[in-house]
């Protein structure tokens, strides 16, 4: 008796797709937005309307589609922003449907709470309210845009970062994070900080924005602004940025590396008035956007590590 021969399956040749650093990077930050969500009962995303804070609306925007974001976003107002941050800032709310949750440091001093400080920047006053925030809030994770490279104090600290029960963090105290696995345990009181885009570069972030056609507010290109020199910085006229006797007002082409208040925040000379440009300038740039634009940052070598360990982010 002869068998019928049995047709070999057809095996068809499997495509092998090769991820590049860009696709790593936003697997790992939605990968870490979304353990956070499924671990705490109360997130919530810091966002300013500065570019990685928009950069992580993007991702979180990535992460639960078609569904809405399913947590609020939260922004410490110090009263001296730039306008066209919080223009777009708003605009951004309003279009994707999000809840705004807003705490006010001019607030604050209007109580008696805060001071000004002698330097007039306002920066360092936004932990108070930000903590007030997550407390009134009852927030038991807050995602920030924080990010390794900016500054030796963001470097030491972890993806998922333990604050006590004072909003404070302790750099000698942080969990181990290894094998992609991250540590949210916390008690009452206690809540924990997220940063999904700490392994990313400025550059990486400037060409994912390329990559994805994402809209930031205009100061970050190229554009002409009254300006003074002060402390190796290009700093803006405005209402809480005046130059003092001797420092002459000029009209430059300038934009902004990153975007804190005006009173503390420096801009570069540039010509880079698209986002490929900027790709290219920053490849080029020997300087972290915090140490070549940040007064706020200059004030100690510590001047980041000893307001994060007050609870800042």
């Amino acid at each position: 008796m002869t068998e019928t021969p049995v047709d070999e399956p057809v095996i068809e040749p499997v495509e092998i797709v090769e991820l590049n650093s860009l696709d790593l990077l936003e697997s790992e930050a939605i990968h870490i937005i979304r353990e956070v969500v499924a671990e705490f009962e109360r997130p919530a995303l810091l966002f300013s309307g500065g570019k990685d804070s928009v950069l992580m609306l993007h991702l979180a925007t990535k992460a639960f589609w078609p569904g809405k974001v399913p947590f609020p976003v939260l922004h410490v107002d110090t009263g001296h922003n730039f306008p066209e941050v919080i223009d777009f800032r708003d605009r951004t709310v309003e279009r994707l449907g999000l809840r705004l949750e807003v705490g006010s440091v001019q607030e604050f001093i209007d109580r008696g709470e805060l001071a000004e400080r002698a330097d007039g920047t306002r920066n360092p006053l936004q932990t108070v309210p930000l903590l007030d925030a997550i407390a009134r809030n009852k927030f038991d994770a807050v995602f920030g845009g924080g990010r390794r490279d900016e500054d030796k104090a963001r470097a030491k600290e972890r993806i998922l970062s333990l604050r006590d029960e004072f909003g404070q963090w302790d750099p000698r105290n942080q969990r181990p994070e290894l094998w992609n696995l991250y540590n949210g345990r916390h008690t009452v009181g206690q809540h924990v900080r997220a940063f999904p885009i700490s392994n990313w570069t400025e550059l990486d972030v400037w060409r994912y924005i390329a990559r994805e056609g994402i809209e930031l507010p205009p100061l970050y290109y190229a554009h002409d602004r009254e300006v003074f020199a002060r402390d190796g910085m290009w700093r803006a006229v405005g209402e809480v940025s005046q130059p003092r006797p001797g420092e002459d007002v000029v009209t430059k082409q300038v934009r902004y590396r990153t975007v804190g208040d005006m009173s503390c925040t420096g801009a570069v000379a540039s010509s880079a008035a698209t986002v490929h440009d900027v790709v290219r300038e920053v490849a080029a740039s020997t300087l972290t956007e915090r140490g070549a634009t940040r007064a706020d940052d200059r004030i100690s070598e510590a001047a980041m590590e000893d307001r994060k360990k007050d609870g800042y982010f």
